[in-house]
C-alpha cells in the first residue's frame, strides 16, 4: 500500500529508495550493504542521513530486513517486499495507456464508506484507483477493464468492505452521456499534462558515462511508476485524440532499453564492497 501512494508523490528519500530497490535490488535478488544503497541515492542527490532514514522507514514497513555482520549491515528483501516490487515491475513495464479490443462493457463497483472513516476511505481510494477505476459520484467507481473485478473484488474484502457492497458488469444505458461520466471519473486533462511533461524532460536527455546513465534511467523509472496510478488506460474511443500517453510509453520503453546497460554497470560499481 505504502508503495502505491509513493507512486504519485515527490521525489523523496523513500521514493527514490523503491525505485532503486526494484530496479536494481530485486533483479540481483541478493542482499546488499548499507553504503551501497547510501551511495546509490547520493547519486540523486539524496543527502546520508535522508537515505538511513529511508532505510528505517522500508524496514519499519516490511519492506526489506537487515542482516548484520559485526558493524556492518546488509538488507535483503522481505518475501512481501519481493510482491510488492514484482507488482510493481509488472506494472510499470506492462503499462500500457490505451485498452485494447474494448468489448464496450464497464466494472460498476457500489460501495461507501463513512465520512468518519477518513484512513479507510483513503485506503478504498488508493487501492482502487490503482486498479484502474475512477469514481464519478460518490460511492460509485466504475472502469472499462472487466477483468480486474477479482482485484477489485480482494480490495474490498480486505478493507472489510464486502457485506455492503455489489458490482456490475455491463454496457452503457440510454441514460446520460459516457463522455461525461469519464470527464467526472477522471482528470485526463491533468493525465495529459504529465505525459508532455515527461516527454519534454527525457526526450533530449543523453547520459554520457555509466553514472549519467544510472541516475538517468532512475529518473526515468521514477517519474514513469507515476503512471499507471494516474492513468486508468481507458479504450481508444474514450480518450482525447491524440492520446499523448502513447508516444510517452514509446519513449520510455525506448530510453529504458537504450540506458538499462550502462545503469546496471555502475550498479555493479557502487555494490562491489560495504
Amino acid at each position: 500500500m505504502n508503495g502505491r501512494r509513493r507512486a504519485t508523490g515527490a521525489a523523496s528519500a523513500p521514493s527514490l529508495l523503491l525505485t532503486v530497490l526494484g530496479e536494481f535490488v530485486l533483479p540481483a535478488d541478493r542482499p546488499v550493504w548499507t553504503s551501497a544503497l547510501v551511495r546509490a541515492l547520493a547519486e540523486v542527490g539524496v543527502e546520508e542521513k535522508s537515505a538511513r532514514q529511508a532505510l528505517a522507514r522500508s524496514a519499519d514497513e516490511g519492506i526489506i530486513v537487515p542482516d548484520r555482520d559485526g558493524r556492518r549491515t546488509r538488507w535483503a528483501l522481505t518475501g512481501s517486499g519481493r510482491r510488492l516490487l514484482t507488482e510493481g515491475a509488472e506494472r510499470i513495464y506492462g503499462f500500457a495507456p490505451e485498452m485494447s479490443d474494448w468489448d464496450g462493457q464497464w466494472l460498476i463497483l457500489a460501495v461507501t464508506v463513512p465520512e468518519s472513516q477518513r484512513r479507510l476511505r483513503h485506503q478504498l481510494r488508493t487501492r482502487l484507483t490503482w486498479a484502474g477505476l475512477g469514481t464519478p459520484a460518490p460511492g460509485l467507481w466504475v472502469g472499462p477493464d472487466t477483468r480486474k473485478e477479482a482485484e477489485v473484488a480482494d480490495v474490498v474484502r480486505e478493507l472489510g468492505l464486502d457485506g455492503g457492497a455489489c458490482s456490475y458488469i455491463g454496457r452503457f444505458g440510454g441514460i446520460g452521456e459516457v463522455t461525461r461520466v469519464v470527464r467526472q471519473a477522471w482528470d485526463l486533462v491533468e493525465v495529459a499534462r504529465r505525459y508532455h511533461g515527461f516527454v519534454q524532460r527525457f526526450e533530449t536527455e543523453r547520459p554520457q558515462t555509466p553514472a549519467d546513465a544510472f541516475r538517468a534511467q532512475i529518473h526515468l523509472v521514477q517519474d514513469w511508476r507515476r503512471f499507471p496510478f494516474l492513468d486508468p488506460a481507458l479504450p481508444r474511443e474514450l480518450h482525447p485524440t491524440p492520446w499523448p500517453g502513447t508516444a510517452a510509453a514509446e519513449l520510455f520503453g525506448r530510453l529504458h532499453r537504450a540506458w538499462h546497460p550502462d545503469a546496471q554497470a555502475r550498479w555493479a560499481q557502487l555494490a562491489v564492497s560495504p
